[in-house]
């Protein structure tokens, strides 16, 4: 089966799969009660990231066993994407302590750099970082994109765009980066994002079912392992990544780091992050999360191109990208309690 068979058959098995899992929520009152820390009002079914993943992997699967894909970079994602789905379909039946969520999250991102290989030198303004303490950066990076996905995922349909606009931009660079082009590199986000496009359609708003943790985490720390593999093709794609990952990124760090500072219990549900407060203004949550679908296209997607074709630093390409973003984001209040 070509990439090109399976991308259809992803996307529709994903959509499948999402309306079983919603019937099986609903059966089990597996549901999304709201709360002062929601920012939903009608009970909802949660855990249909499930059905992304339960359609990502096979695919990843069948492209290493037919010697599409390298076998390091599918046991790379079978693993950690498949663990985390695990850890978080457990954390939406029944509460998992939060100590035991983070060893998870470690180990899973250990395994992904182990298979991997650990991360290669990487350039910044000019002065080259390699070594173990790269290494160690490179997990606290999956480790932290795995649980900012987790906070990003609050309104409707929001994480889902994100990924889909994100994996197709990503896809897209290879076009115009200079060197070969490498097929996982270009097929892997697409197939994420089939996947992805699959559950979206039950995740519009007003949305049907939730992404939940399962979907979430497994979900950012893919993307994140997607991204250490582009850079170890072309160095410069690692810095492509980070940029078209700005939106979540810059909400969620701000964020973490503004309540930090207050003294506020970060490991709490709240309410304050950027696009909630963006949801809270507009009253619904369709115009914020096609608004970051806008600044990862016009926006974003251009910075990230451009260092990928070399014309531009990638840590000037990520300060001019992030640079707004960071002024919008403190506009909005992010990290502070409503009124």
């Amino acid at each position: 089966m070509t990439p090109w068979i399976l991308l259809p058959a992803v996307t529709v098995l994903a959509w499948s799969l999402t309306d079983a899992i919603r019937r099986y929520a609903l059966a089990r009152q597996l549901l999304d009660i709201p709360n002062d820390r929601s920012s939903h009002t009608v009970p909802t079914p949660r855990g249909g990231g499930v059905a992304m993943v339960a359609s990502f992997l096979p695919a990843v699967l069948w492209l290493a066993v037919t010697d599409t894909l390298d076998w390091r970079l599918a046991s790379a994602l079978l693993g950690a994407g498949g663990g985390c789905a695990l850890l978080g379909f457990l954390d939406d039946h029944r509460h998992v302590a939060v100590r035991w969520r983070l060893l998870g999250h470690f180990a899973a991102a250990a395994w992904a750099l182990c298979w991997l290989g650990g991360l290669p030198s990487a350039t910044l303004f000019g002065v080259s970082f390699g070594g173990w303490f790269l290494q160690a950066v490179a997990g606290v990076y999956l480790v932290w994109l795995l649980n900012l996905y987790n906070f990003m995922d609050g309104i409707d349909g929001l994480a889902a765009v994100e990924a889909i606009s994100v994996c197709v931009g990503a896809a897209a660079l290879y076009g115009v980066t200079r060197g070969t082009v490498d097929q996982a590199g270009v097929w892997l986000p697409l197939l994420l994002a089939g996947a992805t496009a699959g559950f979206l359609v039950w995740n519009l708003p007003p949305a049907r079912i939730f992404m939940g943790d399962a979907g979430s985490g497994s979900v950012g720390i893919m993307l994140g392992i997607l991204s250490l593999h582009a850079g170890a093709t072309a160095p410069p794609l690692l810095w492509s990544w980070f940029i078209l990952l700005g939106v979540f990124v810059v909400d969620a760090t701000y964020t973490l780091l503004r309540r930090l500072l207050r003294g506020d219990k970060v490991y709490q549900a709240h309410r304050s992050h950027a696009y909630q407060h963006a949801a809270r203004r507009c009253g619904r949550h369709l115009p914020v999360t096609l608004s970051v679908a806008a600044i990862n296209v016009c926006w974003l997607l251009p910075i990230a191109a451009w260092v990928a074709r070399g014309g531009l630093d990638g840590g000037v390409g990520l300060v001019l990208a992030y640079a707004p973003l960071l002024v919008f984001t403190g506009w909005l209040r992010a990290g502070r309690p409503e009124g």
